[in-house]
Parts: structure tokens; C-alpha cells; sequence
């Protein structure tokens, strides 16, 4: 018996998809024990970490000046190395007793991320407690979360809308064949709606009353019958007073529909570069959505009227990243095939 292998008997090993919007943490043997915010609060003169996750998110906005609220991840990206780690090590914290092995941990992190932001997700996670850490491309990871057949000699295809980015990818034979990665996710969505009610209406909304209003009655597509209406509060450009408006599935759409549009345009580009043999596969096998910004209300049909592929809604959209990376703890010649060399 390896070393390696002795180890591992000795502890249950993780796997972290670390989003830009939340941070998920899959637990060997148990599924997704952690899924929390990927937000950290912070004393602002010494850098000291008050909250991590859910706890910091209920601070956003209503912290002292001695404290700062800060997401230190962007775009797929660690924009925050030392900040990142503390939150990584505060949810591997929250997801297993401390014990005398440490667990190996295999990251997921988008396909296209260049060397440096991988060595820096690499060593955030090893100071954060990590014995070994392998990292995992998270399309592939998202495909094997939802259950597709990766492996076989056929073309699949998942588009994976997170908190940050969206990636578009095709896959046959274990490996990559395509992909493309825009920096849109649910958190553009919600900056445009704030950018676009304080243009037209001359009302600051907060991110998260973005959010709401998007979750509430956002749409991908126009002109439904399902029309839907939500109050959103926020402040007064002209007159700095707290303002309420009524907005409606129309005013949003209006808001996001550019958004949308760069995402059909990722799918468009990843099956524009994909051999054609492939291309035919995924049109009758169709793409699978995942990804938090997948529920999107509406998001299906829009895709599937803008391309012309057939299109579902994974089960539990926002874990397959998880649940495909945890997949692999249990095959060690599956991670190993798949894994970022």
C-alpha cells in the first residue's frame, strides 16, 4: 500500500468549487456539506477576517467604517490571494473535524485560467490546510456532474453560467475538444439592472436588491404572458431620500438582454471551432445548462430559439461543479484523466 493511499484511508478528502458568488464544498462520502457566499468581512486597519460566507453577506452594506466587506474572488479569478485563503481555510473548516491528516483537495477553476491565477488557486488552497491539491477544469467537472457521458467516442456539450463567468464547452473522449469563457454570470446580470435603474428611473439599488429583483421577475426572453412585477427599494439620485419603484419582467429583460446575448455568442463560437462530426452529436444530443445563473427564468427556451439545439435545465444546477469534482475522489484514474497538467 502507497503512502498516499495509506493516507487517504486515514481521512475523507474534499473538493471546492470556489465561485465567484459562492464557495461549494464536497465532502467525501457525504455530498455538498458546505454551499455559502464567497464573501469575507474584515477589520479595514489590520486585514483580521470577522465572517466568512452567509455572516459576511448579512453585513454587506451595513458595516462600520472600522470594517470592509470584500468578494476575493472575480471573474474565475483569486483577486485576493491572502483574503482567499482565510476563506478557503474557514469552509474546509466548516466541512470536517480537524485531524491528524490532512485531506487532499481537488480545486475546480475555469479552462481557460491562465498559469499564474492556477499556482495561485493551487497555493491558496495547500496554506489553507490541503495535503495534496489537484486541480480540475470546472466544465469538465460541471459534465460530470450532470451526468454526461464524457468518456464515450461522442460529442457532449455543457454551458456553465456561474456568478462570474460563463463557459461553453464540448467534450468527447475524456477531454476538452472546445470552449470559450465570457465574463458573464449572475453577477453582471445584477450589476446591469442596477446600472440600468439608475439611468432610466434615478434610483442607486444595491447588488443584492438587484439580485431579488432578477430572482423574483427576471426573464431571458421578451414579451411573456408571465410578466411579473417586483418592488425594489434603493436611494434617491437627486435627493439622496430612500425611494421605492415597481419594476416588471419587461424592465429587466431590458436591462440584461446584451448579457444574454454574449452568451448565446459563446455558444455560437465553441461550436463554430468544433469538428463537425462533434457538432452533429450535440445537435441531437443537445447542450445541458448548469450554473446558479441557469435558472434564470426562461433561460432554456431563449437558448434553444437562438441557436436551434435542443436544451435542458440540469438537475441541481448550481452543484454539478461539486458533485462532478467529488465524482472523481472516489476514481483516482478518472481525476487523473481529467485533472489540469
Amino acid at each position: 500500500m502507497g503512502v498516499e493511499s495509506a493516507l487517504g484511508r486515514l481521512t475523507r478528502d474534499l473538493a471546492i468549487d470556489p465561485g465567484s458568488s459562492n464557495t461549494r464544498v464536497f465532502l467525501q462520502g457525504k455530498g455538498v456539506v458546505v454551499d455559502e457566499p464567497s464573501v469575507v468581512t474584515l477589520q479595514r486597519d489590520t486585514g483580521q477576517i470577522v465572517a466568512v460566507g452567509e455572516e459576511a453577506r448579512a453585513m454587506v452594506g451595513r458595516t462600520p467604517g472600522s470594517m470592509v466587506t470584500t468578494r476575493p474572488l472575480k471573474d474565475g479569478a483569486i483577486a485576493n490571494y491572502k483574503v482567499a485563503e482565510g476563506m478557503l481555510q474557514a469552509f474546509i473548516a466548516k466541512a470536517m473535524a480537524r485531524g491528524l491528516v490532512k485531506p487532499r483537495i481537488a480545486v475546480c477553476v475555469p479552462s481557460n485560467l491562465d498559469d499564474v491565477s492556477r499556482r495561485s488557486f493551487h497555493e491558496s488552497a495547500r496554506a489553507a490546510g490541503a495535503r495534496e491539491v489537484v486541480l480540475l477544469p470546472s466544465s469538465m467537472s460541471a459534465a460530470l456532474g450532470c451526468g454526461l457521458p464524457v468518456l464515450d467516442p461522442r460529442g457532449t456539450m455543457v454551458v456553465d453560467i456561474g456568478g462570474g463567468l460563463t463557459e461553453a464547452a464540448v467534450f468527447s473522449l475524456g477531454g476538452i475538444v472546445q470552449a470559450h469563457t465570457v465574463a458573464v454570470g449572475g453577477d453582471a446580470l445584477d450589476r446591469a439592472i442596477v446600472a440600468h435603474v439608475s439611468e432610466r428611473y434615478g434610483l442607486t439599488l444595491s447588488e443584492q436588491m438587484a439580485e431579488i429583483a432578477k430572482r423574483e421577475a427576471g426573464r431571458a426572453t421578451e414579451g411573456s404572458r408571465r410578466s411579473k412585477t417586483v418592488a425594489v427599494r434603493g436611494r434617491d439620485r437627486e435627493s439622496g431620500m430612500p425611494r421605492q419603484i415597481e419594476l416588471n419582467s419587461e424592465h429587466l429583460y431590458a436591462a440584461i438582454a446584451p448579457l444574454l446575448d454574449q452568451i448565446v455568442e459563446a455558444i455560437r463560437h465553441t461550436l463554430s471551432n468544433t469538428p463537425p462530426e462533434l457538432a452533429g452529436d450535440i445537435l441531437d444530443g443537445g447542450l445541458v445548462l448548469c450554473g446558479g445563473g441557469a435558472r434564470l427564468a426562461g433561460m432554456e427556451r431563449m437558448i434553444r430559439s437562438k441557436t436551434g439545439l435542443p436544451c435542458v435545465l440540469a438537475e441541481n444546477p448550481e452543484h454539478c461543479v461539486a458533485f462532478g469534482a467529488g465524482a472523481t475522489l472516489d476514481h483516482p484514474e478518472l481525476m487523473e484523466r481529467v485533472a489540469i497538467v
